[in-house]
Order: C-alpha cells, then sequence, then structure tokens
C-alpha cells in the first residue's frame, strides 16, 4: 500500500465540522515550564487551515508516560497556555480526556475556537487501542486529523483506533513527512547516500536491510561500527560490541557486496582510555585500536571519507550520531557529517531522534531539506514497515 497518497486535510470541507487532531505536545518540561516549544509551534499551521477554513479545533496528545490515571506533573495545562498565546486566541483545557468535561466542551465548541483534551494517556486503554476508547474519541467530532509522526508507528487509540469511526485525514506536518521519506524510499534522486550511527546495530539492523536494496552508499559510525569491526575479525578493544550481532553484521557486509553497494566503515577512530569528556585521547586507525581504548568517534580521515561521499550525493538520509556527540571532545565526527549534509546541494533528511537533537545542538538545523519529528517512526518507515497511525488514513480517490 501507498503511504503516498493519502487524504490531508485540503482534501476535506471543513465547514461547521469538529475536527479532532492528533498533535504531538510531547514538549519537554522543567518545573511545570516548557523548555522547548518547537512541537507546538510546529502543529500551528495544520491547527490555523483547520480555523481558517471553518472548523471547530479539538486537540489531543500525549506527554511523557503517566503510569495510572492523572497526574499533574503529565498535564498539558501549560500546553493549552503557550497554544493560547502562539494562536492569539484562547484554548480551553478539557479536565478529563474522554469524560464529562471533554464531552461538555467538545459539544459546546464553535467554529473558530480550540479544546484540547487532557493527556491521552491518562486513559488506561489508549496503548492497548481499546475500541470503546476509539469510539469515545471519535463520538466528540466528525473527522480525525492525524499530524503526530512521532506516534505514527504505535497503534494507540488516539493515533489509529479512532479512524475505524471518522473520516480521516493527515495534516501538514505527516504530509511533509510522507513527501520527504517516501520520495527518499521509493524514487530518490542518486546517488542516494545513507548514513548510520548511533550506539546499537540491534536497533538499526531492519534499516541497513532496506536500504542496501535502495542506497548507493551506506555510510556507518558510531558505537555499531565497532560491532562490524570485530565481525571482520579485528581487535576493538574496549570498545562497545554487541556480540550476538556478529553474524549479522557479516551478513549485511556480504549483502552490500553482493547489491554493489557501497558499505563505507571509518579507517581510523579517536580512541580514549575512559568514558569521560577528559579521558586520554588518540586517533588511531582501525585495524590498531589498543586494549583498554575505546572508540568514542570516528577519526579524520573518515571525516574526510565520509564528507566526500555526502558531497557526491543527490539525496542524503542520516540516522544516529558517529560519536558520543554529547561529550563535545568527542562531536567533530557527527559535526563534519551534518557540516557536508549542510553544505551539499543534495536533499538532505535527518531520521529524527538523536541525529536531529545534534544538528540542532550543532547549529546546523536550518540548512536541511527536512528534519523528521519521529525517531522510531522514521526508522520504521525507512525499513519499509507499515505505520499503523498512517494505514488508517484515508487514501485520495
Amino acid at each position: 500500500m501507498s503511504m503516498q497518497n493519502k487524504m490531508t486535510v485540503e482534501d476535506l470541507d471543513l465547514t461547521g465540522k469538529k475536527a479532532l487532531v492528533r498533535c504531538d505536545f510531547n514538549v519537554p518540561l522543567a518545573d511545570g515550564a516548557i523548555t522547548d516549544d518547537t512541537r507546538i509551534t510546529a502543529a500551528l499551521p495544520t491547527i490555523e487551515y483547520l480555523l481558517d477554513h471553518g472548523a471547530a479545533v479539538i486537540l489531543c496528545s500525549h506527554l511523557g508516560r503517566p503510569k495510572n490515571g492523572f497526574e499533574a506533573k503529565y498535564s498539558l495545562a501549560p500546553v493549552a497556555k503557550r497554544l493560547g498565546e502562539l494562536l492569539g486566541r484562547p484554548v480551553a483545557l478539557a479536565a478529563d480526556v474522554v469524560g464529562d468535561d471533554a464531552r461538555a466542551k467538545a459539544a459546546a465548541l464553535r467554529p473558530g475556537e480550540v479544546l484540547l483534551l487532557e493527556n491521552v494517556r491518562f486513559e488506561a486503554g489508549e496503548t492497548k487501542n481499546d475500541p470503546a476508547l476509539s469510539e469515545r474519541f471519535a463520538s466528540l467530532a466528525d473527522v480525525f486529523v492525524n499530524d503526530a509522526f512521532g506516534t505514527a508507528h504505535r497503534a494507540h487509540c488516539s493515533t489509529a483506533g479512532v479512524a475505524a469511526h471518522l473520516p480521516a485525514v493527515s495534516g501538514f506536518l505527516i504530509k511533509k513527512e510522507l513527501q520527504f521519506l517516501g520520495a527518499a524510499l521509493h524514487n530518490p534522486a542518486r546517488p542516494f547516500v545513507a548514513i548510520l550511527g548511533g550506539a546499537k546495530v540491534s536497533d538499526k539492523i531492519g534499516v541497513i536491510n532496506s536500504l542496501l536494496d535502495k542506497a548507493d552508499a551506506v555510510l556507518v559510525g558510531g558505537g555499531m561500527a565497532y560491532t562490524f569491526f570485530k565481525a571482520q575479525g579485528l581487535s576493538i578493544g574496549s570498545s562497545i560490541c554487541e556480540e550476538e550481532k556478529l553474524d549479522v553484521a557479516r551478513s549485511l557486509l556480504e549483502k552490500a557486496k553482493k547489491n554493489g553497494v557501497r558499505l563505507l566503515l571509518p579507517v581510523d577512530n579517536v580512541v580514549a582510555d575512559r568514558f569521560a569528556a577528559d579521558a586520554a585521547v588518540r586517533v588511531v586507525p582501525t585495524d590498531a585500536i589498543p586494549d583498554g581504548w575505546m572508540g568514542v568517534d570516528i577519526g579524520p580521515e573518515t571525516r574526510r571519507l565520509f564528507a566526500g561521499a555526502i558531497a557526491d550525493a543527490e539525496t542524503v538520509v542520516w540516522n544516529g550520531p558517529m560519536g558520543v556527540f554529547e561529550m563535545e571532545p568527542f562531536a567533530e565526527g557527527t559535526r563534519a557529517v551534518a557540516r557536508a549534509m549542510a553544505e551539499s546541494g543534495a536533499v538532505t533528511v535527518i531520521g529524527g531522534g538523536d541525529s536531529a537533537a545534534a544538528v540542532a545542538q550543532l547549529g546546523f538545523e536550518e540548512q536541511m531539506s527536512h528534519i523528521s519529528t519521529g525517531g522510531g517512526a522514521s526508522l520504521e518507515f525507512l525499513e519499509g514497515l507499515e505505520l499503523p497511525g498512517i494505514a488508517c488514513l484515508n487514501e485520495k480517490k
């Protein structure tokens, strides 16, 4: 099934309709204050479009992982307040999710007005995709709009279940995700280069497998490179390694060869004598990692090699940092990849999660074509898996 061919808010007549919109307002909080409102500002185009086209807007989202029912620290009250400031109109907050207060406020809602339901995860049935809860969500509205890509890989009531009962379309955020991720996966401008990092091969097996059928080159950095080195019989000192994945690493190397895909591993590494920002550090070739030392970043030679592959590309997809970028001395490899992507003329797609955080932290955000709002969701999408929160949306006629 095509994820490209889904209906969006632009395909509906919204006049006088109540729209239930699943947003991703899972924002970071410190002492009840929002420390980063990016996810709220990202939702504004969809919300404003609905209001401009005569809809009454009922918003819902999760926040954190509340365990049993209402917990004040997971309330969406700070989100309602900030959203109201950004929209320049009041945003009412329901006292519950689908209870008496939510139902009364939704029933009274007029076109041009905005209501935010309480944290959907205050309802035990949400993450179990309980059909009765999905029906209660649906009873509040006339149409369902999913704009939360970050939870699209989860089949929950507010991301998928409710779509069984209402016309279901995407908002602009999901539309953009499907545009960029979909093009990279199904019809990339070539050469198509994929860059994969992060600590574990196990998190990325599916996506490497899928990309070895689609990419022209796959660049591997981060902690997972050491599992590949060990699989090739090299000694890796005390670097991170998934012993139980050595066979998988070997079969991926084999598949790359068979498919004629360049699989580039680091040729040199920054190694440290312990896991700390003030550790002693050396740069060593991949075949000379000393005992007791651990790899913490790709070396300067590898940075040049990777930057060269990126410079030649027309499409680049990146998921996972090249080293322990949270520690400044070990951020150079990740910075080099981000810079090469920013300077390339390619379509550049960042697959959410740590890579998105790194790109933001290093200041290259503005120069990327697309930064995905969902780490897990973008990985599963690139792996070719069906995402429940998108599969449930109506197809264009």
